[in-house]
């Protein structure tokens, strides 16, 4: 997981200073359009770390849950992030 760790903490540090520039944007009044470009990075940005994210989970955290006697609880739990991912 230390790999991924510092992967997925480099790409928040990268989306914390695209936050920040979108917001110096906005403050000197910019574009509209190059400030939407740039909203459109993060979110693939942020898709980007979910995704490192999940992977992670899917690698360790299920596979030990089952391990452990937690499928139904682990089932449920992919179930809500399908569904909060806005899969339904």
């Amino acid at each position: 997981m230390q790999a991924d760790k510092t992967d997925i903490l480099k790409r928040l540090n990268y989306i914390d200073g695209h936050l920040n520039g979108i917001r110096k944007m906005i403050e000197d009044d910019k574009y509209c359009v190059d400030i939407l470009r740039q909203t459109y990075a993060v979110r693939k940005a942020i898709e980007k770390m979910e995704a490192l994210v999940l992977e992670n989970h899917l690698q360790t955290c299920v596979p030990e849950g089952i391990k452990s006697g937690s499928e139904q609880a682990i089932i449920e739990e992919l179930m809500q992030l399908y569904n909060l991912a806005g899969n339904r």
